[in-house]
Parts: C-alpha cells; structure tokens; sequence
C-alpha cells in the first residue's frame, strides 16, 4: 500500500523538470538553425570586400592593357618600313641570225615580241647634270682683232724721269703757235711713243683752225691748264675744260676753233715719229 502511495508523488517532479528543459531545448535548437541558415550565405562584409577587389583588379587590366597598346603604338611608329622589293625586270632574250639565213619563230608570242623589240627605237641613256657652278658666269674676254695690234716695233725700253724747268718749252714742236717740252719718252723707248706738254700761244688764228689729221696709232690729250674747244667728224663739237681727256682714233678729221690763253696740255702719242695732212 505504501508503494502505490508514492506513484502520484513523484510525476509532479518529473513534469517541472521537463518543464524547465523545454525552453533550453527550443533556445538551442533556434541556434543550430541559425547557424546552418548562415552557412548558405557568406556575410555581408565579406561580400562587399570581393565587389572591391573585383573592381580593382578590372581597373589594374584595363591599365595594363592601355599601356601594352600605347608602347606597341610607338614600337610601330618608331620601326622603319621595310622597302618593297621591285621585281627585277625581265629581260628579253634576242638571236643574231647569220646574214643569209632566215630561222623560224618557235611561238608566234616569242616572234611578235622579238619583233616588237628590233622595231622599238632605242632611246639613249640621259646624260649627267653638269656640275652647279658655284659663282656668275664670267663675260668672255674679247678676243684682240688683228687691226688692234701696233704696227711699230717695241725696241727695249729704259728707265727715264722729267722734271719741270721753264727752259724746257721750247719752239721746236709740230705747230708754230705752241711751245713743247718734250719729257723724253721718245728716246726712252726707242722711238715706240713721245709725250710732251703743250702751251698754245694767243691768239687763235686761221692757221691753228686748218681742218687736218694724223696718221697715228693712239692719240691721247689730258687738259692741264685752261680750256680748248675742238670739232670731231661724226662727233660734232666738243668743249674740254681743266681735266679733260679724250682720245682721238687713228686718222680722224677735226679742227681746233679756240682755246683759253694759258691753255696748257699733256699730249701721248704712238708713235714719236708721224705723218700730218690738211684736209681742207
């Protein structure tokens, strides 16, 4: 009887403490579903951390790639082009034929250009550009005519000087109405050419305006003094004042119409010895 007694005592017990652990049970089974729910999916952190490095790794291959292509770009600019070669050019085999015998053409091709090559005028090779010249073009010097060449020998010659004394002007020259000094160039060069000062003397008379000549090789005046008014054929007048000159051609017609009183010239003459003719 006492054994039956003590049944109903004990069940309470056993319900408080399966009472108790129900909550432990239920809180630990929540934990385990979380922590597999989690397992599924990564966390969210470390999910944005592979976003970024994804990213920078693009960016570091697009970089990379930039680069690759902008070097490869200088690498083919900075490379020379290659020259194409030219076909060699082909050259057409030709046959003398002995004279007296006639051969026939293999291919009517080969005969047709064989005779298209005979009939083709040869065109000569173009000739080098002359040397550029490095300065003007020089005028040609005239070449001397035989007319211009002196008729009167040319002996040696010496050394010679003349200096001014008044007694040297004397009356022994061509033309009474002047006084001469000669400065001694006659016999200084063995009669080849005389010069000699002249100082005409007033008045001009119809005797110094006689048309005449010379028969010369070179007549040559300078004006020292004073002035002198000539006439020249084919010249017409002409007025020579102090340091004039003229030359006066071999043989040419003129006439002395006047002069100044102090009227003072230095005449060079060739040769010393000549011949004067009036034309009048």
């Amino acid at each position: 009887m006492a054994r039956r007694a003590s049944t109903p005592t004990s069940s309470p017990r056993k319900a408080r403490v399966g009472r108790k652990a129900a909550p432990r049970k239920r809180a630990a089974a929540s934990k385990t579903a979380a922590k597999k729910a989690a397992v599924g999916k990564p966390p969210a952190r470390k999910a944005a951390s592979g976003k970024a490095a994804a990213r920078k790794a693009a960016v570091r291959k697009t970089a990379a790639g930039q680069a690759s292509l902008r070097k490869t770009g200088i690498r083919k600019a900075a490379a020379p082009k290659a020259a194409v070669p030219k076909a060699p050019a082909r050259k057409v085999a030709t046959r003398k034929v002995a004279p007296g015998k006639a051969t026939a053409p293999r291919k009517a091709a080969s005969g047709s250009a064989t005779r298209a090559t005979r009939a083709a005028p040869t065109r000569a090779a173009p000739k080098r550009a002359a040397a550029r010249r490095t300065g003007p073009k020089r005028a040609a010097a005239p070449r001397a005519s035989a007319g211009t060449a002196l008729k009167t020998p040319a002996p040696p010659q010496r050394f010679t000087v003349s200096h001014l004394h008044e007694e040297d002007f004397r009356p022994n020259g061509l033309r009474p109405y002047a006084r001469y000094r000669d400065l001694g160039i006659a016999e200084a060069t063995g009669g080849l050419a005389q010069a000699h000062v002249i100082r005409m003397l007033p008045p001009v008379t119809d005797a110094v305006r006689q048309r005449h000549l010379h028969n010369v090789e070179l007549q040559l005046v300078y004006v020292l003094k004073g002035w002198m008014k000539n006439e020249f054929e084919g010249h017409g007048v002409q007025m020579m004042d102090q340091g004039s000159c003229w030359l006066q051609p071999p043989g040419i017609p003129h006439t002395v119409l006047d002069y100044s009183d102090d009227l003072e010239v230095l005449e060079i003459i060739i040769p010393a010895e000549f011949e004067t003719k009036l034309t009048d």
